[in-house]
């Protein structure tokens, strides 16, 4: 994830095509540990797109992760049909109390001033 955050900020800042070098830069820059091997495994699979691509192809992936809502959406998405969309009731709103706040120190001390 390290090494797409990085490619994505070299793309944002002008750089088309990062190479290894310019990814192990930014993450040396905060300290990160690199993996050359899966550094290089990413790079690969990003060689000849551009940034609208990669995050074009990621947004499809999103709803297979899970993670609440977007995977409950997705179902009803693919049906193509119109969910039936329950109305809201407003919250009734709650009488408050009166609470006494004039005795009472906040640790407890009960000293009027």
């Amino acid at each position: 994830m390290k090494y797409l955050a990085a490619y994505c900020l070299l793309a944002l800042g002008g750089n088309t095509a990062p190479k290894a070098a310019d990814v192990e830069k930014v993450l040396a820059s905060v300290d990160a540990s690199v993996d050359k091997d899966a550094l290089k495994t990413v790079l690969s699979a990003l060689e000849g797109k551009t940034l609208s691509e990669v995050i074009t192809s990621g947004l499809s992936k999103v709803p297979a992760l899970g993670g609440g809502g977007a995977a409950a959406a997705a179902p009803a998405a693919a049906t193509g049909g119109a969910a039936k969309v329950e109305e809201e009731k407003p919250a009734e709103k709650e009488e408050e109390d009166d609470i006494d706040m004039s005795g009472g120190g906040l640790f407890g001390d009960d000293d009027d001033y």
